[in-house]
């Protein structure tokens, strides 16, 4: 019998010239942005006077939100070792395993992959600590008694100078996401620890449930090549660990099952739209910046050319609405208040002719280049006429993004904060085929390790 042939060698490494294009123009834009940031840093990133932050902090990485830094940690050899393992054998055993086993060992990759990135930084600092800061939530978990009376009250505090303003983070989200921590410290789970794997475990299984999606709208098969993409995915780093990573995950179920929904006519795919309307109206109370999120939500259903679930998921988004309604919380009263505290900030000082670009360069480095690697393959007027769902779902996370950007209220940290979206921008690796599957998978895993070994980000 003869060995293996040179073919058969370079099998998955040779790069089509499309996909080299789209990936050497989208590293090129984070090259820019960094020498712009570096050369014109003051401006970019400026420090703003009395708010107490270190300047480096906030200027000397970006587009990330974070500081340059070379360092290993406990992390450093579970990542590497997960990372190998996936660029060699992810696409083989993605092809062959049950589907079932196949999506539980999918959930498991992601978050030892997502938890290894995290430990880099250090188990403490990297993991643990990630959520405990004044900024964050659990700053103010132990100051909430009455969760009616916090709810009637919210809006009031969002608005900063008064002496019961919200930490940052709390008053730039809707109530959802600091009861979130208040429901998990209820239970008995409070604390940096906790709060981080909850973050962690859900975040993570956003990619089983973009897997889901794609089986339900298009096939298993093409489903499949999606998991070693999904798993290995940069934007991990700021799933762990960010509350950011929480509201990912509950999104990404929401379309998930959205999908499922729309590819049946029983009863129980009538459960499943209800059930993804709940979802999704509790992600809207996690993040203003979700209500974007309909857009993928549309990009399923026309794909899928069902109206029938739309009815049953607006019954369930209704039923979150009422119940938040109902303890006290206008939505809009929230949305209104969060502008006029963002621009309260440090966000009042960066300059929009910078980020407006900056935060797609951000992107780029959250997405990995597979994935401007593939858009070639995937985005196109024609695509996009026939309503092919893989086309619709990358382009409808492409417009939410575009939207958030031309609104202004998203300026630096776009990594993380436009990570509900970035999951389905990955869904365009379905594209890529077996002659460079393992090249891309291996330039993802190449730039994750990079990110997290030669800076520290601030998530």
């Amino acid at each position: 019998m003869s060995g293996p042939t040179a073919t058969d060698r370079r099998r998955g490494w040779v790069p089509r010239v499309p996909e080299l294009i789209g990936a050497l123009l989208a590293a090129a834009l984070v090259v820019a942005a960094v020498v712009v940031a570096r050369r014109e840093n003051a401006v970019v990133t400026p420090l703003i006077g009395g708010m107490g932050f270190d300047f480096d902090d906030f200027a000397s990485l970006a587009p990330l939100f974070g500081r340059w830094g070379a360092h290993v940690g406990p992390g450093t050899p579970v990542a590497v070792i997960v990372g190998v393992l996936v660029v060699i054998l992810g696409p083989s055993v993605a092809a062959r395993m049950s589907w079932r086993p196949l999506l539980l060992v999918t959930w498991a990759t992601t978050l030892v992959w997502t938890v290894g990135l995290a430990a880099i930084d250090g188990w403490q600092k990297g993991f643990v600590d990630k959520l405990t800061s004044r900024d964050e939530y659990l700053s103010e978990v132990g100051g909430i008694d009455d969760i009616g009376a916090t709810l009637r009250g919210f809006s009031d505090r969002i608005v900063d100078g008064q002496a019961d303003s919200w930490a940052t983070h709390v008053s730039g989200h809707p109530p959802g996401a600091i009861l979130t921590f208040v429901w998990l410290d209820r239970i008995g789970l409070g604390g940096g620890a906790a709060a981080a794997w909850l973050c962690v475990i859900v975040g993570s299984s956003a990619a089983v449930a973009t897997v889901v999606a794609v089986a339900a709208l298009v096939d298993r098969d093409t489903a499949r090549r999606l998991i070693p993409f999904a798993v290995i995915a940069p934007s991990a780093i700021w799933i762990g660990v960010s509350a950011d990573g929480f509201f990912t995950g509950v999104s990404a179920w929401g379309i998930a099952l959205l999908a499922v929904a729309a590819a049946g006519r029983r009863a129980r795919h009538d459960v499943a739209a209800f059930a993804a309307g709940l979802l999704l109206g509790f992600s809207v109370y996690l993040n203003y910046g979700l209500a974007l999120m309909g857009l993928v939500a549309l990009a399923v259903l026309i794909a899928s050319r069902r109206v029938r679930p739309l009815l049953p998921a607006i019954g369930g988004a209704l039923v979150v609405a009422g119940l938040f309604t109902a303890s006290g919380f206008w939505w809009f009263d929230g949305y209104v208040a969060v502008q006029e505290r963002y621009w309260q900030g440090i966000a009042s000082a960066r300059p929009f002719q910078y980020w407006s670009w900056g935060n797609i360069a951000a992107l780029v480095c959250a997405v990995g280049l597979a994935v401007p690697a593939a858009l070639s393959h995937v985005v196109s007027l024609p695509r996009v006429r026939r309503a092919e769902p893989v086309t619709l779902l990358v382009v409808a996370a492409l417009l939410a993004v575009a939207f958030a950007d031309l609104s202004r209220l998203s300026k630096a940290e776009t990594e993380r904060i436009w990570l509900p979206f970035q999951v389905w921008m990955t869904v365009a690796t379905v594209a890529i085929g077996d002659r460079s599957v393992r090249f891309w998978l291996a330039a993802q895993v190449v730039l994750a390790l990079a990110i997290n070994h030669l800076t520290y980000t601030n998530w």
